[in-house]
C-alpha cells in the first residue's frame, strides 16, 4: 500500500492511495475527534500512477470536502485511515503545538517503548508505532513524503536499509541499547507467551515462521537450567535467528534474512555511531533527558517499562550457559560499550 497527501486548505484535502491488490479501489476512513464521519473511495483516476505500475488502472485519488465531511474547514482534529489496513494517512492538528522534526525511535528490544512513545507522540503531526512491521511500500510512503515535517516514526527497523531517509538536520535518530541476556530472556518469554496462538489453526498464521518455534519453547523449562541447556540444542531456525545476536543483526545487515558473520559487528557498530542519541536501559533517565534536551520539551521523565522478575531469573540463568554466550557475543560488546559510555557521565537510575 502507498498513499499521499497532495494539500490540505481547511475545506478540501485532496490524495491518493494505492491498494496491495493493484486491481482494487482503495477506500479511506475519516476520522473527527475520534469518531468515523465518512468512508471515501478512491474515484479519480491518475496516469502517472498507472504508469509506474503500482495500480491497474490508476483509480486511486480521493478528494474530501464539506459534502463529506460537514464543516470540513472548522475541524481541528481529524484523522484519515486506510480502510484495509488501518494505516494512518494524515493527521490534522493545531500546528502551533507541534515539533518540526522527523523523529526515530529504532526499537532494539522485541517490545516498543511504550513509556516514551506516551511521553511524545502528542508533539508531532503524525505518529507511526511499530514501523518494522510495515511492508516495503508503506515504509517508503513515509520516510520519502517530504510533507510529513512533524513525525515521530518507532519501531525494530533494519537500520542500514532505512538509514538514508534520516540525514537531514531536521531529522533525529535515537536508539536505546538493552542488556543482550535481558533481552533473551524477554524474547524467550516473549515467545513462549505465544504458544497458544500458534497452536490454534485460526491464529498460527500471525505468527509466520514463529509459530513452530513458540509451541516449542513453550514445551521447555525456563526455570530448569538442564531444560535450557537442550532447548538451545535444539533450536528451530525461526527461533535462532530470533534471539541470535539480534542487535548486530538490526545495525549490520539489510535483509531480515540475512546471515550474521563477524564482519556485520563491524558495520553494526559505524552505523550505530552515527544514530543521533544512543543509550543504555540501565541509564534511561540520561537517555531521555538527552531526547528531551535535543527536542527542546520540558517535560517529566516517565519511568521505564519494568522488567519482570521471571526476565531477570532468567537472563541470570542464561549467563551460564554457554551456547548463550556464543550467540551473543557481537551484541555483547555493543552494549558493553555503550553502557561505558553513557556511565562515564551518568549514575545509574
Amino acid at each position: 500500500m502507498r498513499f499521499n497527501i497532495d494539500g490540505d486548505t481547511g475545506d478540501f484535502i485532496r490524495g491518493w492511495v494505492v491498494p496491495d491488490n493493484p486491481t482494487s479501489i482503495g477506500r479511506v476512513v475519516v476520522v473527527v475527534d475520534g469518531r468515523r464521519v465518512a468512508e471515501i473511495s478512491t474515484l479519480e483516476f491518475d496516469t502517472n500512477i498507472a504508469a509506474l505500475g503500482w495500480h491497474a488502472t490508476g483509480q486511486c485519488r480521493f478528494e474530501i470536502s464539506e459534502n463529506e465531511v460537514p464543516d470540513l474547514a472548522n475541524v481541528t482534529q481529524l484523522e484519515i485511515y486506510d480502510l484495509d489496513t488501518n494505516v494512518l494517512i494524515y493527521r490534522r492538528v493545531p500546528q502551533q503545538a507541534l515539533l518540526n522534526r522527523r523523529f526515530l525511535l529504532i526499537n532494539t528490544s522485541i517490545n516498543p517503548e511504550n513509556a516514551l512513545q506516551s511521553l511524545l507522540f502528542r508533539h508531532f503531526q503524525q505518529s507511526y508505532f511499530g514501523v518494522g512491521k510495515l511492508n516495503e511500500q508503506m515504509l517508503q510512503s513515509i520516510f520519502s513524503n517530504s510533507s510529513l515535517v512533524s513525525c515521530f516514526l518507532s519501531g525494530a527497523l533494519i537500520v542500514p536499509r532505512y538509514e538514508h531517509y534520516f540525514q537531514t538536520e531536521e531529522s533525529l535518530t535515537t536508539a536505546l541499547i538493552h542488556d543482550p541476556h535481558v533481552e533473551m530472556a524477554t524474547r524467550l518469554i516473549w515467545l513462549r507467551a505465544r504458544a497458544a496462538d500458534a497452536a490454534d489453526p485460526n491464529l498460527s498464521w500471525r505468527l509466520g515462521p514463529l509459530a513452530d518455534a513458540a509451541i516449542f519453547a513453550a514445551e521447555h523449562d525456563f526455570a530448569d537450567l538442564k531444560s535450557l541447556k537442550r532447548l538451545f540444542r535444539m533450536l528451530p531456525e525461526p527461533a535462532y535467528r530470533l534471539l541470535y545476536n539480534p542487535l548486530t543483526r538490526q545495525f549490520g545487515t539489510k535483509l531480515p534474512d540475512d546471515r550474521v558473520h563477524p564482519g556485520n559487528s563491524i558495520v553494526a557498530i559505524e552505523i550505530l555511531a552515527r544514530v543521533g542519541i544512543v543509550g543504555h536501559r540501565d541509564y534511561f533517565e540520561a537517555f531521555v533527558t538527552s531526547v528531551l534536551d535535543r527536542l527542546g520539551l520540558d517535560a517529566p521523565i516517565p519511568k521505564p517499562e519494568p522488567i519482570s522478575q521471571e526476565a531477570q531469573d532468567l537472563a541470570k540463568r542464561l549467563r551460564s550457559i554457554k551456547a548463550v554466550e556464543d550467540m551473543l557475543l557481537f551484541d555483547i560488546a555493543m552494549s558493553d560499550a555503550v553502557r561505558s559510555s553513557v556511565a562515564k557521565t551518568w549514575d545509574i537510575a
